[in-house]
């Protein structure tokens, strides 16, 4: 059995056959999935998604690209919606300097207000990281005696920025990038760092893996994920599928 760690399956792309992307996943092995929220209204979707299928769970958070929008009344709505019992993180947020839609300053401020929110409320935090590897890793390591845990999710690092984050405390999640023959860092990040701290993930609709690559992802592509870090790792799929869903129900507390 596998977990999708990481899909935004609220996304329009899901609106024909929202329903039959996940029965085809839960009847083909894979067995949770997380679905991210990204603004209020992709968090409440989420949710409300989540309480349709006791295996999906949900997150509520504001992600970098969406960073002009958080307000007082923004953080208020996320902070209720993040007390449901299918909410199982708090997040996508982060930095993406890569974009450059919000500028680097108001994207820092968000986001350190959000670490601090999900310190507060005792959530796993999802981290979105884009060409702001330094910053990312100085404004969580500066919580010091205020610990937080989570993912960094769709990792782009190499070893050793992976190897900092888990000494902070955090998993890395791998997505289908390391199909592509190019990943280089990727598939070194997937081969080496501690079996314990590793996840995987689609973040479907997005990075679809090889043979799936350029169409729209969809969570039963995970399995492609495990298979690709379990040749890399020399271990068979299921075993992957085995640790990394322990990883999962570790961070999240399904």
């Amino acid at each position: 059995m596998y977990i999708d760690t990481h899909a935004h399956l609220d996304m329009k792309t899901y609106d024909k056959d929202r329903c039959s992307v996940i029965e085809k996943a839960f009847a083909d092995g894979i067995s949770h999935i997380v679905t991210i929220g990204i603004d209020v209204e992709s968090s409440l979707h989420a949710i409300n998604l989540s309480k349709k299928y006791n295996n999906i769970y949900a997150t509520a958070g504001f992600h970098p690209h969406n960073a002009l929008s958080w307000n007082k009344t923004a953080a208020e709505k996320c902070i209720s919606m993040a007390s449901d019992a299918k909410v199982v993180a708090w997040g996508e947020i982060g930095l993406d300097f890569f974009k450059g839609y919000v500028p680097n300053d108001k994207q820092i401020t968000v986001f350190s207000e959000q670490l601090r929110i999900a310190w507060e409320l005792n959530l796993p935090v999802i981290i979105h990281d884009r060409d702001a590897h330094d910053d990312i890793l100085r404004l969580v390591a500066e919580k010091g005696k205020r610990p937080l845990n989570g993912v960094i999710h769709c990792f782009s690092g190499d070893v050793d920025l992976a190897m900092k984050f888990i000494s902070l405390g955090f998993y890395i999640s791998v997505p289908g990038t390391v199909t592509f023959q190019k990943a280089l860092d990727t598939k070194n990040v997937a081969a080496s760092i501690p079996l314990e701290r590793l996840l995987i993930e689609t973040d479907c609709p997005y990075l679809a893996p090889v043979p799936h690559r350029g169409k729209r992802n969809e969570p039963l592509y995970v399995r492609l994920v495990a298979e690709e870090v379990a040749r890399l790792r020399k271990m068979k799929p299921e075993e992957i599928g085995l640790r990394t869903s322990e990883n999962a129900r570790t961070v999240f507390g399904f």
